[in-house]
């Protein structure tokens, strides 16, 4: 795979001068097509609608390539006036900083550089030789031709491709499906439509907002009488292309012009100001506005893809980084031996939640723990966090222990710590957010509390999970007790005998060595008791075919829940909408 990246890599370099034209043709291709394709639902025919939207791009590109190029002509006619006033402000920056911090550690850095320098400089070369001097012309008049005609003609077939590939759109799709064969075409229809809808959407957006932020600074440039005003907007609209790092590149090359066009500071801190005021708007408000989603690139991958593409062909990398990306986190999401590439590179979350909390507690990473509980809780109810986040982690560690791949004192730690982040996040959230309370409960004499014994089968995890259900119910009508895992199933016989509850609920999570304890506790009790209501908790197994069901259920056991809301729902369903009579009835 290395030796096929290296491959890859070389002849895209070396091929650079023929792939670059077919790049950007590609590029202009998805950012007009949807207005080509708007064009035709309007009407009009599929050439005309082709060469209206290419007409008006040559346009545009050579409208401003024209203005760029008298501005650039006027720039370099001022570039002497603004060198000085920028050497200018260089000095006066200097003067103020003589005598401080800044002055007195340069000195010391130069001292000791040069106490460096003496013992390792190499002895001068004599000066007897005279240093030779070779004297070149710069290519000129029809030297230069070559270059223009090269340029000319990469232009020229750029726009040859994107007209034919705008005409044949449709024959160009069905070949690619055709290469990908009859029997994925669905997979390869999906691929296509994933990746050209992603890289239009990105493409036109962001044209517009960069556009929208360019013409905005070059108006208020205009407006403070910084000059070349247009040159300035079109610099910032193209630069925002490079993602994250290209408009504050544009914001300094701005700052540093406007220190070198005027005398005084105002006028760049005015410059300053107004590139961050647009900029933040243009964040913060057009593009929630315009964006409907991302390109599905996460930002460290796109960095890094920007810097590769802009090391292997220059300033044009830069500017197809984000397209060609997108095209392959979209091929590695639907190419069998490619998923690799999509949990690199794509935005999705790379682990699940209940993975990433399990993963913090293996680490014994508390702090960090208790961020993804509090981060998973903010939206979702108790219940989810128990069922969704809590439950997995806890079967996933029961699971690792059984198979020897982490000691004991890490599953107590697990167990531990999910104790006390299950209780903080029980005091935050209140009794009141646990259960439903009735909004008439003054106008009625209070329900009798229906007792429950929670027996836990197996360990500690198993009487988090009861102490987790417990936290569900309401305890102004729920009292459920919890007795310990290390009870023989005689003692728990002995403790109902006892206490005589409405109903014994079971606690058993998945992945224990458990079930057959638990199958077993099930016909003693039932044996004992005939009436006893016997619930199972096997909260967080995946039970399709509901085998574990019908085993419990011919064990005696009532009812199986295989989540938390699922055994608080029977439990509600049984005993706690019956009116206190009725439920005093039944516990008899």
């Amino acid at each position: 795979m290395i030796l096929a990246i290296v491959m890859g890599a070389t002849a895209l370099y070396l091929a650079r001068a023929l792939l670059v034209p077919i790049a950007l043709a590609i590029l202009f291709t998805f950012m007009v097509h949807p207005i080509v394709q708007r064009l035709t639902e309007c009407g009009l025919g599929r050439a005309v609608s082709v060469a209206t939207v290419v007409g008006l791009l040559v346009l545009s590109l050579g409208g401003v390539a024209w203005i760029l190029a008298v501005e650039f002509a006027s720039l370099s006619i001022q570039m002497p006036v603004y060198r000085d006033n920028l050497i200018t402000k260089i000095g006066e920056a200097r003067r103020l900083g003589r005598g401080g911090v800044l002055d007195r550690v340069q000195s010391a850095a130069t001292d000791v550089a040069r106490e460096l320098q003496k013992d390792t400089a190499a002895p001068a070369p004599p000066r007897d030789t005279p240093t030779p001097v070779v004297v070149r012309s710069e290519p000129s008049g029809l030297w230069q031709l070559p270059s223009l005609v090269e340029a000319l003609g990469g232009a020229g077939t750029v726009l040859a491709l994107v007209i034919f590939m705008l005409i044949e759109r449709e024959d160009l799709r069905n070949r690619l499906i055709r290469l990908g064969g009859y029997g994925r075409l669905a997979t390869t229809t999906r691929a296509l439509d994933e990746a050209a809808q992603r890289i239009s959407h990105y493409l036109l957006t962001q044209s517009i907002i960069n556009a929208s932020l360019g013409a905005s600074i070059a108006i208020g440039l205009l407006l403070l009488g910084v000059p070349f005003a247009l040159l300035w907007g079109f610099l910032t609209a193209a630069l925002r292309f490079i993602p994250y790092v290209g408009v504050w590149l544009a914001g300094l090359l701005l700052v540093v012009f406007s220190l070198a066009a005027y005398p005084t500071w105002h006028q760049a801190l005015l410059v300053a100001g107004l590139f961050v005021l647009l900029e933040l708007a243009c964040s913060f408000a057009l593009e929630p506005l315009l964006y409907g989603q991302s390109a599905g690139v996460s930002q460290v991958a796109l960095l890094c893809s920007i810097a590769f593409w802009a090391w292997l062909w220059g300033p044009i990398g830069l500017l197809l980084a984000t397209p060609l990306t997108v095209c392959l986190v979209v091929l590695a999401k639907h190419v069998p031996g490619m998923q690799f590439i999509g949990i690199l590179m794509a935005d999705a979350p790379p682990i699940a939640p209940p993975a990433a909390y399990y993963q913090r507690l293996l680490a014994m990473d508390r702090a960090e723990a208790a961020r993804i509980v509090s981060e998973y809780a903010k939206d979702r109810p108790p219940e989810a966090v128990y069922d969704d986040l809590i439950l997995p982690a806890l079967t996933h560690a029961r699971r690792d222990r059984r198979h020897g791949l982490v000691p004991e004192t890490v599953e107590r730690y697990v167990w531990a710590t999910t104790g006390e982040l299950v209780d903080e996040l029980h005091a935050r959230r209140g009794s009141a957010a646990a259960g439903r309370v009735d909004t008439d409960s003054s106008a009625r004499p209070a329900p009798r509390r229906v007792h429950v014994l929670g027996c836990p089968v197996h360990d500690e995890a198993d009487l988090l999970g009861l102490e987790m259900l417990r936290h569900l119910v309401d305890p102004a009508r729920w009292e459920i007790e919890l007795c310990s895992p290390q009870l023989l199933a005689s003692e728990v016989i002995a403790l109902v005998e006892e206490t005589r509850p409405a109903a014994v609920c079971i606690g058993a999570l998945p992945a224990s060595r458990g079930g057959t304890h638990t199958r077993y506790l099930c016909k003693r009790l039932r044996a004992r008791f005939p009436d006893l209501r016997i619930i199972v908790g096997r909260w967080g197994l995946r039970d399709p075919a509901g085998p574990v069901r019908r085993h419990l259920e011919a064990a005696g056991a009532d009812h199986v829940g295989l989540t938390l809301v699922e055994t608080r729902g029977h439990l509600q369903q049984v005993y706690g909408l019956a009116p206190p009579v009725a439920a005093a009835a039944v516990r008899t």
